[in-house]
């Protein structure tokens, strides 16, 4: 699997070939051949190749979460014979490492239950909620920063 090397950290780089296929109206709707189910649409070619490389980033963050292999990619796709004509086949390369990163420490929403005179207390005081739960969470979970990248990784 190609790699690249950005300062001391080596990223997995991936490439698929992806047919645009031109809608009737506007825009083009794209897949890739070499994974079924990723597919995506751009109101017009710039905007197709960025939803594509999108498509495809998270495609491949699916299915290595769910434990799939991820096929290699082909040098010539097979395109499907109802694809329209003046279909064109474009390289999308996505590095699957910096996706499952931005995925993985995303902000994300939970609700949680406090009494209330706790909740004014807090707020009179300017506690910034999520960044107290998220320590609060961590120590009673034993983890430290470094160690919360490799729980991630597993």
């Amino acid at each position: 699997m190609p790699e690249f090397k950005e300062g001391d950290m080596i990223m997995r780089k991936l490439t698929y070939l992806a047919v645009f296929e031109p809608v009737e109206t506007t825009g083009y709707s794209v897949y890739f051949p070499d994974l079924p189910g990723c597919v995506s649409y751009g109101e017009d070619f710039e905007k197709a190749q960025k939803q594509a490389a999108d498509a495809l980033g998270l495609h491949i963050y699916g299915m290595e979460k769910d434990g799939d292999n991820i096929p290699a990619p082909s040098k010539m796709p097979q395109v499907d014979a109802e694809t329209a004509s003046g279909y064109m086949v474009c390289p999308i390369t996505v590095f699957p490492d910096i996706v499952r990163n931005d995925l993985d420490n995303r902000a994300v929403k939970t609700n949680l239950t406090i009494p209330a005179w706790l909740k004014e207390l807090a707020e009179a005081q300017g506690v910034n909620y999520s960044k107290l739960f998220q320590a609060a969470l961590m120590d009673y979970l034993g983890l430290n920063q470094a160690c919360t990248d490799e729980q991630r990784q597993k």
